[in-house]
């Protein structure tokens, strides 16, 4: 009986021990209510429609009928948004798709922050605020290289967010994200900062900040809070093998996204710095090769004849080392420093050059294709922000040695764009699109202009010395 007595208050004690622990350990983990109480409020659901032309396949003879468990497991989505149709196919259809998203009012005006691909070719946008009002929204414009848009409802005296400074993020402080994860509205998340300033393959203008907050669809353009209830960023896309969250989720910085936003509502394009180089990564046998203790920089592999690079005396060849003092670390962030610095703004470069450090001091240009979505549709639509490719005039040389007259290079492709969805590459030649010659970039730019939408137009191309086609399609809106 003793012995028992002993074992209970054995266990009694570590009880209370574990009872005391979970409480310590409670009372320093962070409390959120607080801040979704003043946050909530702030954040809006978006949903988009797009009317598109889409062309019925025997898939689609089935009408009301309900389809067949055995092809549903074979061809799964396919049937979702199926449109009846008679046997044997049939004629195109207009038909209405919805996405949904995130985003945060900014202005007591009504402006509003969310991502460039959450309203990316809407017709209609249509805003939701917290109160269950809803209202449709019109777009001041779009940056698709930093995936940042800006929203503006007609209403008064909205609740707004408070912004903070990106900046002053340090890895391992806890934030939360508000958003509306498949649809579900203001669901709260919370993690903490894994990492800062990371660059990602197909976003080289955006220092991300990286979280394990649960992001999944429906979170994009949703805010990222501090603890202080402060915006320090702008939920845009996570990393996954399975198409949900995995533990790795991607913020647009609030400083970036700020920028881009001031420079959107105050001149409806985005100005971004471009010096006219094609850049590649300073391998370690490369580092060797230029006399290199440590593979950094970016080597110039070429440059546009007219860039501001080649005007100031840049050479293929020269490993950029710092911008304006600053150490750039790999390839990919030469374009995020580059990019901005203003238009006409000078640079200070720190190359290297037949194993020596040299300054040089690069007056930029404005980015080709510096483009954004007009908000009202208004205005004639760039070439390069409908294909998503930015080109330049071939050469002479070039020209004699491929035997043809005309042409054009790709100097760089949106991974977003319609052009990279055809297969288009940067260093393709284009030769002809829609059987017509294309003759120097600005008569290309001609060209597309008249492209029709929702069709596939052939596209002639020289790629290492071969000739192929592709086919383009332009999407409606």
């Amino acid at each position: 009986m003793k012995r028992m007595t002993r074992h209970l208050s054995l266990w009694m004690l570590l009880a209370t021990a574990l009872l005391v622990w979970q409480t310590a350990v409670a009372r320093d983990l962070p409390d959120f209510t607080e801040l979704v109480d003043q946050a909530a409020p702030g954040v809006v659901n978006i949903s988009t429609s797009r009317m598109v032309e889409r062309t019925a396949s025997p898939l689609h003879n089935f009408g009301d009928q309900e389809i067949p468990e055995i092809l549903r497991r074979f061809f799964g989505d396919r049937f979702d948004d199926r449109v009846p149709m008679p046997p044997g196919g049939g004629p195109e259809r207009r038909e209405e798709r919805q996405s949904l998203g995130s985003g945060f009012i900014i202005d007591e005006a009504g402006y509003i922050m969310t991502n460039a691909h959450v309203v990316e070719g809407a017709d209609e946008i249509l805003v939701r605020l917290n109160d269950r009002r809803e209202l449709q929204a019109e777009l001041i414009g779009a940056d698709a290289k930093t995936d940042v848009a800006l929203l503006k409802v007609d209403a008064e005296g909205l609740p707004t967010l408070t912004l903070g400074d990106s900046d002053d993020l340090r890895v391992g402080e806890w934030v939360a994200a508000i958003g509306s994860p498949f649809g579900f509205d203001h669901s709260v998340t919370a993690g903490i900062v894994s990492a800062i300033d990371r660059t990602l393959p197909r976003d080289a203008y955006v220092p991300f900040i990286q979280t394990d907050v649960a992001i999944n669809p429906g979170n994009s353009g949703g805010p990222l809070f501090n603890l202080d209830g402060e915006v320090v960023g702008i939920n845009s896309q996570i990393f996954t093998r399975s198409g949900g969250f995995m533990g790795l989720s991607f913020a647009i910085p609030i400083n970036v996204a700020l920028d881009v936003a001031d420079q959107l509502r105050d001149g409806g394009r985005v100005n971004r710095g471009w010096l006219g180089v094609m850049i590649q990564p300073v391998s370690r046998d490369l580092a060797e090769s230029f006399g290199m203790d440590n593979p950094e920089g970016a080597l110039i592999a070429d440059l546009d004849p007219e860039g501001p690079a080649a005007r100031g005396g840049l050479q293929a060849g020269d490993v950029i080392l710092e911008v304006n003092g600053e150490a750039v670390e790999s390839a990919s962030t030469l374009p995020r420093l580059i990019g901005r610095v203003s238009p006409g703004g000078e640079v200070a470069l720190t190359l290297l050059r037949d194993g020596k450090r040299r300054e040089e001091t690069i007056t930029v240009g404005d980015w080709p294709d510096s483009e954004v979505s007009a908000a009202n549709g208004q205005g004639e639509e760039p070439a390069s922000a409908r294909l998503g490719i930015a080109v330049q005039p071939l050469e002479e040389a070039e020209r004699r040695d491929l035997g043809i007259e005309g042409g054009a290079r790709v100097r760089e492709v949106d991974p977003r764009g319609a052009a990279a969805q055809a297969g288009i590459r940067a260093g393709d030649i284009l030769v002809s699109i829609d059987q017509r010659v294309v003759e120097d970039p600005d008569q290309l730019a001609e060209l597309v202009a008249e492209l029709p939408d929702d069709r596939a137009i052939p596209v002639r191309l020289y790629r290492d010395g071969r000739s192929l086609f592709v086919a383009l399609r332009l999407s409606h809106g």
